[in-house]
Formats: structure tokens, sequence, C-alpha cells
């Protein structure tokens, strides 16, 4: 392997590097959200930092402009790198930034139809009216510019190094929080905290495209070298990525705009917060799924089945296991939980946070079916069940905020996430892989669900004598995550399965073991 193509890594250290790195991201990303989120409320008030969230939630809305070529990025540059094809790579990526620059000056233009329109859609005060235009305008301008420049972050994701773009998140994160902190500290207001922190973030997007050049150096992104052919062939597999894209932002971004519409801005900051637990839980548990899909595209190429059946098995039960000890935690401690850490006036969170934590069970033991069928030419379907999901997810909002409030919102997001998993994605990967029903739900579902009862019990007693304070909170829900991990490791996994682990972590310490060259398919050419 040609130094220019990376450096020779075995699959198991390549993946520990990436998922290493991202909890480090991970980690640091909840300490300044524990430690900032509550000085936000305390300095803005709950009305304001509803409205911060509310806009945020627009916002998030545009990050899928790109029409589903953002995600298409890695993918490609995987494929092309496979192949040894840099022709491939510069077009792709030159083509896809042209497209991303009009895409991202379309995008700043609905920004501005919304912000001076913002007071028909949502139920705001005058003067929130005022400062969500300003916030619109503002955190617009980072979207526009953001989607060009993601195509380097896709770059080096492509090449499976998820730690380099890591450690740049890791920096603008901690620079993001300095500089809120001190503008608030000074006594300004949230305009000034917004427009402080965004400078920040455009400031990184030169770092990325920096560190796509060092990854890759025969990269030359040119508008010279736009492609209609390649556009065309981005196309084919953009479409679907971009009907998940919009079917997960309506599953999980949607939920603030329909609180905004129906009821307040104080009754979406009821909703962020324990919303923003359970993704930093997601956060906490599946940094291995986001590594995968350039794995799954070189095995998908080379036609290693073999890997395709361990990525099922042991990527669904690696996942269930990371997750439902934290999930099951925020469950049974979420009452607790939210008074210690914002008070007593988010009482009316804590049925949200214990539906949302069961959502969060889901969306990550059902990442690894997911990206097996992204990357391995399923696409199709994993767009239509995401669509039909999303769909479901909307109309029985719309229906339950008015009767249940916002436990009826959360109800609406499980129900059918839940019923995708079981009876769509899981049974499709399950058919990919070679692997039955059965059999899956009994090496990778079981042995991860049957500890929990011990939990439970452990949890429940600590409750019931510890301080309602955030550090014995937190104790109790380690203790009973430490106990879960002891009768998974001595009994729900056999000798040679723990053996195997072993190896594994032996192999990951490895980071610079030689690889035998991989046998590639000849390049297809582009007229």
């Amino acid at each position: 392997m040609a130094p220019v193509w990376g450096q020779r890594t075995n699959q198991t250290a390549t993946v520990a590097r990436n998922v290493a790195s991202r909890y480090m991201v991970i980690g640091i990303d909840a300490l300044i959200g524990l430690l900032v989120l509550p000085f936000n409320i305390a300095h803005l008030g709950q009305s304001a930092w509803g409205l911060w969230m509310l806009t945020t939630s627009i916002s998030s809305y545009f990050t899928v402009v790109d029409l589903g070529y953002g995600g298409s990025i890695t993918k490609y540059v995987a494929t092309y790198r496979a192949r040894r094809d840099p022709q491939g790579i510069n077009e792709i990526t030159s083509t896809l930034f042209v497209l991303f620059a009009a895409l991202g000056a379309a995008a700043y233009g609905i920004f501005v139809l919304v912000a001076f329109n913002v007071e028909h859609v949502f139920n705001l005060s005058a003067g929130q009216t005022e400062t969500a235009r300003v916030l619109l305008l503002i955190t617009g301008t980072q979207v526009a510019l953001g989607l060009p420049f993601g195509v380097f972050g896709g770059v080096v994701n492509g090449f499976q190094r998820y730690d380099v773009n890591n450690v740049v998140s890791i920096g603008t994160s901690l620079i993001v929080a300095a500089v809120n902190v001190t503008v608030l500290w000074l006594g300004y207001g949230l305009v000034s905290v917004v427009l402080a922190t965004t400078l920040v973030r455009l400031g990184s997007k030169l770092i990325y495209r920096l560190n796509a050049y060092r990854v890759f150096p025969l990269l030359s992104v040119r508008p010279s070298l736009f492609r209609i052919a390649r556009l065309r062939e981005v196309s084919g597999f953009s479409i679907y990525v971009s009907i998940i894209d919009w079917s997960n932002r309506l599953n999980f971004a949607s939920d603030a705009l329909i609180i905004g519409a129906f009821l307040s801005p104080a009754a979406v900051a009821l909703w962020a917060v324990p919303r923003r637990l359970a993704e930093l839980s997601k956060s906490l548990t599946n940094p291995f799924n986001t590594v995968l899909l350039p794995i799954v595209v070189d095995s998908d190429t080379r036609r290693r089945a073999d890997r395709l059946q361990t990525i099922l098995i042991d990527g669904t039960r690696l996942s269930l296991f990371l997750v439902t000890p934290i999930a099951t935690g925020l469950f049974l401690m979420a009452q607790p939980l939210i008074r210690a850490w914002v008070g007593p006036d988010f009482a009316a969170s804590v049925p949200i946070l214990q539906i949302l934590a069961i959502v969060v069970i889901f969306r990550v033991g059902n990442a690894p079916s997911s990206v097996l069928l992204k990357g391995a030419g399923r696409h199709k379907l994993l767009a239509g069940a995401s669509a039909g999901g999303a769909l479901a997810n909307i109309g029985l909002s719309l229906f339950w905020i008015r009767s249940y409030g916002l436990p009826g919102l959360a109800m609406a997001t499980l129900i059918p996430i839940a019923a995708v998993t079981l009876f769509v994605v899981f049974p499709a990967a399950c058919r990919l892989a070679g692997v039955g029903i059965a059999t899956a739900l009994r090496q990778a579902i079981w042995p991860v669900l049957w500890p929990l009862p011990v939990m439970i019990a452990v949890v429940k007693g600590l409750r019931g004598v510890l301080p309602t304070s955030l550090p014995f909170v937190l104790l109790a829900a380690a203790a009973g995550t430490l106990c879960y991990v002891a009768v998974f490791v001595a009994f729900a996994v056999g000798r040679a399965e723990r053996a195997n682990y072993l190896l594994k972590i032996r192999a990951a310490a490895r980071w610079r073991q030689p690889m035998a060259p991989p046998k590639l398919p000849r390049p297809t050419q582009v007229v």
C-alpha cells in the first residue's frame, strides 16, 4: 500500500483508533454540556434559552439541503480509494464542492425568507421575533459555508481517518465553550454569544480543508474538474441517502418545531433538556457505528461476506452492550437526575426522558443494520423504511400533542422507530448478511438483555438510600452499569467469545501491523 493511500494498519486497529478519538470528542462535549447548559440557562433565562434551541432546530433541517450528496462523499472516496483511483476521487470531490457551493447559496436564501417571516411560523412575542430573526441570519451563514467545506471532512473519513477530524472537533468545542462562557460572563446577550461561537466554528472549516490535503496529498478540488457524469454517478445513491437524512430530521428534529407551533418556547426548553440527555447517551454509545460505513463499502467491494456477517452480529451486540445500561440508568434515575441537574422547574421533563431513553436503545441497536444496508447497496429499502417511519412520527405527533402534550410527542417518536427496526431493517440486514433472524436474536440480542434485572435491582436499591444530588445520581447509575458489565462478561458470553475479544484488543494495540495487499477490481472509466 503506497503511503499516499494511507498507512498500513490492521482493520481492528483502525476502528480502535477512530472510536477512541471519537470517545474523546464525546467525553469533552459531555463535560462541556454538563457545565455550560445550566450556566446558559441561568444567564439567559428559560425562555431565551428555549428560543436559542428553537432556532438551532431550524438550522438542523438545513444541513440536509445537500440532498444526500454529503452522505455520499465518504462512500465514494472509500470506493475509489479501494480501487486506487485518484482521478475518481478528485472528480467526485470537485463536482460535489461546486454543487454544495450552489446549494449553500440557495440555503441562505431560504434562511432569509424564514427569518423575515418567523413571526408567522412560531408562537413568539414581539421581542422574541426580532431576536429569532437575527439568530437565523447568523446561523444561516454557518450552514451555507459549511456545505462546500464538508467535502474535505468526507475525504478524511473516506480514508478511515476519523481521528483527524475528531481532533479538530475537540479543539473547536473547547474554544466555542470558552467563548460562550466569556461572552455571557461579560454581560452580553443571546445574539452576541451566537455570533461569537459561529465565527469560531467557521474558522474550523479551514482546518478541515488543510487536513484533507495532508491525508491525501494527491487531492485536487477545482471547479474545472466538475463532471456531469460524476454527478449522475453519485446521484443514484445520494437521492436515497437524502430520503434517509430527511426522515431522521423529521423523526428527531421536528419535535421542537411542532412544540413551538402548538405550545411555546418555554415548552421547547422542557423538551430540549431530556432530548439533550438522550442525544448524549446516543453519542456515548454510537461511535463504533459512525466509523463502519467505509469498512462496509470496502468489504462489499471486495466481496467479503464473512466481514458483513461479523459486522451485523458483533456490531449489534456491541452496540446494545454499550447503550443498554446507559439508557436503563437514564430511565431509572430520570427524576433525581433532572431535579439535580436543572432544578424542580423541569419536573415535566422526567417522563419525556424515560421514553426517549428507550428510543435511544432502538436507534443505537439498529445502527449496524442500517449502515450495512446503506453501504452494501440496499439503500433503497432503508430509505423507504426511514421515510415511512418519519411520516408516521409526524402524523402521531400532530394528533397526540393536543391531547397528551409532551409525553405524547415522545411516544410518537418511539412507536414508529421500534416498528421499523423490528419488522423491516433488522430482518433485511439479516438476509443481506446470510444470517437467520433466530440466530441473530440468540447471538446478538439475548446476551445483552438478560443481565438487565441485576442492574435494575442495584440502581433501585441505591436510589432509595442515596441523596438527590448530581454526584450521587451518577454514582448510582455507574454502580448499576458496573454490575451489568460484570454479569455480561462473566456469564452472557462464552469462553471462546471472551478469548476472541481479547485477541481483538491486542490487535488494536498494534496500529502499524502490516496488511496483505488487497485484490482490487479493475477501475471503471467515466466517459
